[in-house]
């Protein structure tokens, strides 16, 4: 083992009998709406894991979970003050910090963390045919609800692939629960979904050996050449859904907040979610990818200067 490998190690270790953050909790008090997902789906149950953790570390706060689109109505939300925490995918929250299409300025987002990383998943039926994007000509393909971060990452892909979703599918954009409904019905013959490992509706799927996962690896260099380094080739291991290791997409996950909030608040919330990383690992195991070394790789989304003020204190604890 490497010093620097024992240092890190060392650090998690201190780092996980640390409380969430020096002092006295802020007295900011109300309600405190969080922007997840569809129930099926990761964003969902980390939610409610986060709502569960703050009212029990912040108990003047009142969380409330909320149904979306996922990640770019969940940017939509913090902006317009319609919720004041959301995860995001990267890419999503990076059009907004830049005011890039669908944004038509830089929008006043910033990140508390990295959390973990979401894969690409294309769902098809056992017996579709199915073997590549080529293969979904004709077909019909939920493409991600509107408004989420599977619709963004889906349309830069097909369109990377020479694949018009208006002409060359059926293109339906449904949440990850009608989607999983409509193939199982033999409504779809195929859907995606970005998600982190694993997103429920697929393992239910999976159980009943109804789908294959098809292999995506190939996309992963085009997509991170056109648009930058947040996109990476990653892998579906079988340990996952028992089906055989399928190679994709990768993205990472932030949580994100309005650049307004109150700092203190924004410093607790920011060390709740590494004092409280076993119970949210209770509502979804990706809670316990958060690590110290790399949450605040938020790029090119700026950390909120809460957030920041609490990493500094934690590696000045830990030093």
């Amino acid at each position: 083992m490497t010093l620097e490998r024992l240092r890190l190690g060392l650090l998690a270790a201190v780092l996980a009998v640390l409380p969430a953050c020096q002092g006295t909790p802020p007295s900011h008090a109300g309600e405190l709406r969080i922007a997840t997902g569809a129930p099926g789906g990761v964003y969902y149950a980390y939610g409610h894991g986060l709502s569960d953790a703050l009212r029990s570390h912040l108990p003047g706060l009142e969380p409330e979970v909320l149904r979306t689109a996922a990640s770019l109505d969940n940017v939509r939300q913090v902006i317009s003050g319609e919720a004041e925490v959301a995860f995001s995918l990267a890419d999503s929250a990076a059009l907004a910090a830049a005011g890039e299409p669908p944004f038509e300025d830089p929008q006043p987002v910033r990140a508390l963390a990295r959390l973990y990383d979401n894969y690409v998943h294309l769902v098809v039926a056992r017996d579709s045919g199915i073997r590549s994007l080529e293969d979904l000509r004709g077909r019909r393909v939920s493409t991600g609800a509107e408004g989420s971060g599977t619709e963004l990452i889906v349309d830069r892909l097909l369109e990377l692939s020479g694949i018009e979703p208006g002409s060359d599918l059926e293109r339906s954009r449904l949440n990850i629960d009608a989607s999983a409904a409509a193939l199982a019905a033999g409504e779809l013959s195929a859907f995606f979904f970005s998600s982190g490992l694993p997103a429920q509706a697929v393992g239910e799927l999976a159980d009943a050996g109804n789908i294959r996962l098809v292999d995506l690896a190939e996309h992963a260099g085009p997509m991170r050449a056109r648009y930058g380094e947040l996109y990476a080739e990653r892998s579906i291991p079988q340990s996952v859904y028992g089906l055989p290791a399928t190679g994709t997409i990768g993205v990472p996950n932030y949580l994100i907040v309005h650049a307004d909030m109150d700092r203190e608040l924004a410093r607790w919330l920011t060390g709740v979610l590494f004092a409280a990383r076993e119970e949210l690992a209770d509502a979804h195991p990706e809670a316990r990818r958060l690590n110290l070394r790399g949450a605040f790789s938020t790029y090119p989304v700026e950390l909120h200067p809460g957030a920041a003020d609490h990493y500094r204190e934690a590696r000045g604890r830990s030093g």
